[in-house]
């Protein structure tokens, strides 16, 4: 039997999920914990691997436990020995062998955009804090071409190690959340067989370029078909972004030689 974990966490004290020698990591505090409760290391495998300062409210790490607990005992031990900035929500059975990364069948992320003429301290840390007004149609209008089986070079960071760039989005819905007269949050909401380094980041900047009329909305396929970065948008801030859910077949089966995800 293998573990799924589901967690949850605040972004903003570390340096990404994956352990890197230049500060924590949330997969560094999470095998940490880990070895607290189980009493040897034990290694973790996760669905996504976020930028420095990106959260998640869906992350899904997998392992094969070194012992035998409760399922409730998994949630309630790690928690006990995690920091307030990142919990597991759930913790499942799952078969074995089971690989959070390579099972998964799909992701969907949300970045949030707080329109606003002032800065807002509740929300500092969640959302990008934009001035301007955003012409929101305009960006529903672009985003459509974002749609479908797409080559996706034009939305890549410049270090993406993805041996394709051929990315399937799904859904991308752009929703607006009023607080009042003069404030909004824009919310984009993508999901994705898959995403590239810095996809969504780079797919929210040049959105916005196109809701402050930087740039027309039908310009998105003549950039799709381009595949050159230096013509999107700049790459939004990383703390607007949370990993939202990461799904898997039915049993969270092996989907035996499918497209699997990479970020």
């Amino acid at each position: 039997m293998s573990l799924k974990l589901t967690l949850e966490y605040d972004g903003a004290p570390f340096v990404g999920w994956q352990v890197q020698p230049n500060g924590p990591s949330v997969q560094g505090v999470l095998q940490d914990a880990l070895e607290k409760l189980c009493g040897s290391p034990v290694r973790v495998t996760g669905a996504g691997r976020t930028d420095a300062g990106v959260h998640a409210r869906g992350q899904v790490a997998s392992l094969d436990p070194p012992r035998e607990l409760p399922l409730a005992a998994w949630s309630a031990g790690l928690n006990a020995h995690l920091p307030p900035e990142i919990a597991c929500v759930r913790a499942e059975a799952a078969p074995a062998g089971f690989d959070a990364r390579r099972w998964a069948r799909g992701k969907r992320y949300v970045y949030e955009i707080l329109r606003s003429p002032s800065r807002s301290p509740l929300l500092r840390g969640r959302a990008w804090e934009i001035r301007r007004p955003l012409e929101t149609g305009a960006m529903r209008a672009a985003a459509r071409a974002l749609c479908g089986r797409h080559d996706f070079s034009a939305f890549r960071a410049a270090d993406c190690p993805a041996r394709t760039t051929v990315r399937e989005v799904r859904r991308l819905d752009i929703e607006v959340e009023r607080l009042g007269s003069d404030a909004e949050i824009v919310r984009l909401t993508i999901e994705a067989t898959a995403f590239l380094k810095h996809m969504v980041r780079n797919i929210a900047g040049t959105l916005v370029e196109v809701g402050h009329g930087k740039r027309a909305a039908a310009s998105m396929e003549a950039l799709l078909a381009g595949r050159d970065r230096t013509q999107a948008g700049p790459t939004a801030p990383p703390h607007g972004l949370c990993l939202d859910e990461v799904f898997y077949l039915p049993g969270n089966v092996d989907p035996r030689g499918a497209e699997t995800g990479e970020d």
